[in-house]
């Protein structure tokens, strides 16, 4: 394991992201993989290109703390609007955390992390939502993604996986966001909650106290990816 410090794991250091591939950047040592990827599935008809990767501590922390003070709207888990005003200062932050990461948590500071979508299957125009009734039955992006699930069965990903494949109580599934199993892991084993929490204790965070106060929920319900869904031979024991 190659040891990385914290200001790379909260994303606060973007020195080691590539944008040659995409704007928003990706991992220099992700890159390759990603085109390998990407090049299967032109061979399989499908334009797999990048709505988002790389995304800052500060971009994480403007959309969060907009969120918790009403200005960007919220929903439940049902894709429901949510009445800001109704709710209370944990229950809110339990609302952001079900479709937005806590800054300094965001897997996508890593670079390791991307959403994708098939750029062949909508006009030049079109606004990506990342949402579940693109990617699902009868969506523009869902036969991609039907190809990517037997990519991943076959273990011929190039080491990517789907880390909110699954609704596990936590983070909302998400089958757009692929993440590069070979380097996430090594850093998902370096960002602990006692470092997360000591470094969010020092940021301008909205709903810090109930953060802090709730942090051991937070990170094993929002922040931390089961073992088991990693492919097997990028699995640590723990």
């Amino acid at each position: 394991m190659q040891v990385v410090e914290l200001e790379v794991l909260t994303g606060t250091n973007n020195t080691y992201i590539d944008r040659s591939v995409c704007p928003s950047g990706l991992h220099h040592d992700v890159v390759l993989a990603f085109l390998r990827l990407q090049q299967s599935a032109l061979v399989a008809g499908f334009d797999l290109a990048v709505a988002s990767s790389f995304r800052s501590f500060d971009r994480q922390l403007l959309i969060w703390n907009e969120k918790a003070t009403g200005k960007r709207p919220l929903y439940d888990e049902g894709g429901e609007l949510l009445v800001f005003e109704e709710l209370a200062p944990w229950p809110l932050a339990q609302a952001i955390l079900r479709w937005s990461a806590l800054p300094g948590a965001s897997r996508h500071h890593w670079g390791t992390d991307l959403d994708v979508y098939d750029r062949a299957a909508v006009p030049p125009d079109y606004q990506v939502q990342l949402s579940p009734a693109e990617v699902n039955t009868g969506g523009p992006f869902h036969a991609m993604h039907d190809w990517l699930d037997q990519q991943l069965a076959a273990d011929n990903a190039e080491g990517f996986f789907r880390p909110y494949e699954l609704d596990r109580g936590g983070v909302a599934p998400e089958r757009w966001h692929l993440s590069y199993a070979p380097l996430a892991a090594d850093l998902q084993q370096q960002l602990s909650m006692d470092s997360l929490a000591a470094f969010i204790d020092q940021q301008n965070l909205a709903l810090k106290t109930e953060v802090l106060e709730h942090m051991q929920e937070i990170y094993h319900r929002y922040v931390e990816v089961p073992v088991a869904a990693y492919p097997e031979q990028y699995r640590w024991t723990l």
